[in-house]
């Protein structure tokens, strides 16, 4: 009976430490499973991204200044010239009898100038005469106002014929200048990238509504440039200078090395009337390549990486691990009515427990941020997943997830 009861006194023992150990267990803590990293230092090339067209830096678009039939036209697309060699010709036929007019109304009205020199020579004699008579009061005062009348009459007649042939020869110019832009010469040396025309089109001049006839274009392929369009919260980043990789879809696999050398001052207006000024702008970035290929043509798609600023051996930590959150109030400085302000920070790991330190960025690289203060070296960080990140709070227990430590590595 002794034994008996001892083993009732032991049985009931144990199923009391069993209870208080499981009390014990549904009592403590969870921890929270997250990725840890290990804040280290490291390189940062911090890189805009942006995407656009390959253009030459000389592209000249040659147009009609006077309306004409095409009548000869001396260079194909692709061609290469030198600045002078001759282009194309229009009908110069209208041009030149205009040219012709006018010499010949200067011709007519030099001639009728010569009439009327001798004319004024003549009344002017002829005025000297009644002046003698009228001083020995032979004829009368009459006689005299008639002759100085006949005299004026002439030298205005004179001025005026004078007139007529210099209004002559500015009609001749502008004659000369048509006729001269019946023939088109190369400006520059270059290529022909477009013809856009035939023999006996007729070409004609722009308009307020009609941009005319655009004859050819002529690019000079020697100094190339790639034209980008950076959004508006990454062109305050990029300087003259900079240096930038280029990707051309046309040549994939090689990377041409490129300079900044233009930065939009203003934004590139939309074409899509259906923009509202809430959209995001983009600026022009024009990039120009150091070595440009002999085999690139403008118009190819290409884009640009242009760096912005290098760092090394500076503390880093991934992008992912950043937490934004409501900055903790002062008491002697309360909060404005209805905003919260922010901080920015990382969750430090300290004895398998998180607390929130605000840091201070700098550059960022492709998935990492430099860290200029609230860190050093070797301490360790939350760094995902997201979910959690958005959920911990100062003193949650974490469990490193062993299995996304591996993935990563």
């Amino acid at each position: 009976m002794k034994n008996k009861k001892k083993l009732w006194i032991i049985a009931a023992v144990a199923l009391i430490g069993i209870i208080i150990v499981l009390n014990l267990s549904s009592r403590r803590e969870k921890s929270i499973k997250a990725v840890t990293e290990i804040v280290a230092r490291q390189n940062l090339t911090s890189v805009i991204s942006a995407s656009g067209e390959i253009k030459p830096k000389k592209n000249i678009n040659l147009s009609a200044q006077i309306p004409g039939r095409i009548i000869k036209i001396g260079v194909e697309e692709g061609q290469e010239v030198k600045r002078g060699d001759f282009l194309l010709a229009l009908d110069p036929s209208q041009y030149e009898a205009n040219a012709e007019r006018d010499r010949a109304f200067i011709q007519s009205s030099q001639a009728e100038r010569i009439k009327v020199e001798a004319q004024l020579a003549k009344n002017k004699s002829y005025y000297d005469r009644q002046k003698n008579l009228f001083d020995n009061e032979l004829i009368s005062k009459d006689q005299l106002e008639q002759a100085k009348v006949q005299w004026d009459i002439s030298e205005a007649s004179l001025k005026s014929i004078d007139f007529q042939i210099t209004q002559a020869k500015a009609s001749l110019k502008s004659s000369m200048d048509n006729l001269s832009k019946t023939v088109f010469s190369a400006p520059i040396d270059g290529v022909i990238t477009s013809l856009r025309v035939e023999e006996g089109e007729v070409a004609i001049i722009g308009t307020m509504n009609n941009p005319g006839t655009v004859l050819m274009t002529i690019a000079d392929l020697s100094v190339m440039e790639v034209e980008v369009e950076v959004d508006e919260t990454d062109v305050v980043g990029v300087r003259l200078g900079q240096k930038a990789d280029v990707e051309v879809d046309a040549f994939p696999n090689r990377i041409f090395k490129g300079t900044v050398t233009e930065i939009g001052s203003s934004a590139l207006q939309k074409t899509n009337i259906s923009a509202t000024a809430q959209e995001s702008k983009d600026f022009k970035v024009v990039v120009t390549l150091d070595n440009p290929s002999p085999e690139l043509k403008p118009g190819l798609s290409a884009s640009a990486d242009i760096v912005t600023a290098e760092k090394e051996n500076v503390l880093a930590v991934p992008v992912a691990a950043l937490v934004v959150r409501d900055k903790a109030a002062d008491a002697d400085k309360p909060a404005a009515k209805g905003k919260a302000e922010q901080e920015e920070g990382v969750f430090l790991v300290e004895n398998e427990r998180v607390k929130f330190v605000p840091v201070q960025k700098g550059i960022m690289g492709e998935l990492t941020i430099e860290i200029v203060s609230g860190l050093t070296d070797g301490q360790t960080i939350v760094s995902g997943p997201y979910d959690i990140l958005r959920t911990l709070k100062d003193g949650d227990l974490i469990k490193p997830d062993a299995s996304k430590e591996e993935s990563k590595k």
